[in-house]
């Protein structure tokens, strides 16, 4: 886990930007998309967005790749299942605390993405 780099700054939709941040998560990669949209200034916001929106299409193809696979395939999406839960979870809890935790690859590709908007 990463310490914050530093506070979250404040967000352009009036909501703290923790709030925000969680919000991201709560609907997978549509709450993502929606504030990624509306905000111009948080770049907190906008990195959990992205992040949000990454990480929810990578657990779509992943799911869809082990849909085609017979047995091993349904074995592996019941482990995933949870997993992605609980990470699906922390995540929301780590924005509400201000904290800019990075997923394994799709962090940094997030933060890159986020910085565009």
């Amino acid at each position: 886990m990463q310490a914050p780099r530093f506070a979250p700054d404040r967000s352009s939709t009036g909501i703290d930007s923790k709030i925000v941040g969680l919000l991201c998560y709560l609907g997978f990669f549509i709450t993502g998309l929606l504030f990624l949209a509306l905000e111009k200034r948080s770049t907190f916001v906008k990195f959990h967005a992205m992040q949000s929106i990454l990480l929810s299409v990578f657990f779509c193809v992943i799911n869809i790749v082990l849909g085609f696979l017979p047995f091993i395939g349904w074995f592996l999406g019941l482990l995933l299942a949870p997993l992605s839960f609980i990470l699906w979870i922390a995540l929301m809890l780590l924005a509400l605390q201000g904290r800019w935790f990075k997923v394994p690859i799709i962090g940094d590709f997030a933060e890159q993405q986020a910085a565009k908007f």
